[in-house]
């Protein structure tokens, strides 16, 4: 998450992996975060967070699918078409804020913000929990009934994996395309 980070989290993905321009360094931590924060000045930016009085609660990741190179080129999840769908990459949710719905309102916001600036459509790769609570290292990707939920359509099943868990791609077309 791009905020108040701990020099430990600066090790972690910083959504940067499935966009494929940086690959970070043991030498130097700082790469993703700092590349990251350039990424938020584009259009669209690489995420959005949600605050909760006023403090940073949570992150969604997410980019045209076209502009993620490991993603176009993932044998696990596949492109279904030349469609250029927003992907909804990940979601960090900080302790102390999990389990109240933070995710939802940053998926919400992410669907109004798409449609306003013209994808048309979005793309999701989360989990089906089964009714268990997951690890939040593991369900980062989302679950299916919370992409359910927002108007979501499981579209094809892919053999990528979360949590041991099939990671299913989901879609929720804009301006009547099918998915």
């Amino acid at each position: 998450m791009a905020g108040s980070a701990e020099p430990e989290d600066e090790r972690g993905c910083w959504c940067q992996a499935p966009r494929g321009r940086v690959s970070g360094s043991a030498r130097d931590p700082s790469v993703r975060p700092r590349a990251l924060l350039e990424q938020l000045a584009e259009k669209p930016p690489a995420g959005m967070l949600a605050y909760v009085d006023g403090q940073v609660a949570g992150w969604i990741g997410f980019a045209p699918r076209p502009l993620l190179p490991r993603l176009e080129r993932s044998r696990t999840i596949p492109r279904l078409d030349d469609i250029p769908v927003w992907a909804v990459l990940c979601f960090r949710i900080r302790v102390g804020f999990r389990r109240r719905g933070v995710a939802t309102a940053l998926l919400r916001g992410l669907v109004d913000y798409a449609r306003e600036h013209g994808a048309p459509g979005l793309e999701a790769y989360p989990i089906d929990a089964g009714g268990q609570r997951l690890d939040a290292g593991f369900s980062f990707v989302g679950l299916v009934s919370m992409f359910e939920k927002a108007g979501f359509e499981t579209v094809a099943e892919t053999s990528a994996h979360s949590a041991g868990r099939e990671r299913v791609l989901m879609r929720r077309m804009f301006g009547g395309r099918a998915p």
